[in-house]
């Protein structure tokens, strides 16, 4: 899974990790991949619930064979997520991909998940790596929303921290969308200051003037959060399309809620 900053893929993964039955499907997640080999292997098999009994390659990858094909014969899967996999070594990667062969006559004996920024997916185009992108079977990306999904997102938020009634104009709806090009993450950052902002001078709803005042103060108009090309070219594309509204509903409703006080 790959996407540009912000845009939750995080978030995406803790919500269906969060789904798993942990008596069925265990998951070794790496949060961190700037590892040496070893460490690597080491933290798989602790987040897996093994002590690794040896500390050397060929030891820690023979007692993960082990267990895994363990957890096979009782009917249980298994999976390793890796989270910021732009940041992953060439020679993790190498690792990463021979860690597939860990299999059956059958079956794959572990799935393995990798997430990322854009440059995951321009990594793993590269000519080395060509093993590695063959065996992918599912490919998905996160996406900036557009103009009309940016509203949505913004009234379930609100819906979720408890609102009745509108709080953002529409024209306030647009320019969180102008600043933050689409971002999750942006947006919410950019509709906190604003709330708060809001509340201190007593604006039940909020115009665009709020708006543009608090991207003003984040320095959102000289320096704005740049998004790759990729991404860019995807969320043009998409803003010509019907808007993907049904989605916005999950997708909000796995964040935190706004807090009451600032609404």
């Amino acid at each position: 899974m790959t996407g540009e900053v912000g845009t939750g893929k995080t978030t995406l993964l803790k919500a269906v990790l969060n789904t798993f039955d942990k008596g069925s499907i265990a998951t070794a997640f790496v949060f961190n991949p700037r590892l040496e080999v070893l460490d690597f292997f080491e933290f798989i098999l602790t987040d897996f619930g093994v002590a690794p009994t040896t500390r050397t390659k060929a030891a820690m990858l023979l007692q993960l064979n082990g267990w895994l094909i363990e957890r096979y014969r009782t009917h249980q899967l298994c999976a390793i997520i890796v989270d910021e996999a732009q940041n992953l070594s060439w020679e993790l990667l190498e690792e990463i991909r021979l860690l597939t062969n860990l299999e059956t006559a059958s079956d794959k004996l572990v799935q393995i998940v990798l997430s990322g920024q854009p440059e995951l997916e321009e990594k793993l185009y590269h000519p080395s790596l060509r093993q590695l992108r063959q065996r992918i079977s599912l490919w998905c990306r996160t996406q900036p929303l557009t103009i009309g999904e940016t509203q949505a997102y913004i009234e379930e938020r609100m819906r979720i921290a408890g609102a009745t009634e509108p709080v953002f104009m529409p024209e306030a709806a647009e320019l969180v969308h102008h600043y933050s090009k689409g971002i999750p993450r942006i947006i919410n950052l950019l509709c906190e200051h604003t709330l708060i902002f809001a509340y201190a001078e007593q604006i039940k709803l909020i115009p665009a003037h709020i708006v543009e005042s608090v991207g003003l103060e984040l320095d959102l108009v000289q320096h704005p959060f740049n998004i790759s090309n990729s991404a860019m070219q995807a969320l043009m594309k998409r803003s010509t399309q019907p808007n993907m509204l049904d989605t916005i509903t999950s997708v909000a409703d796995s964040e935190d809620s706004l807090k009451e006080s600032e609404i």
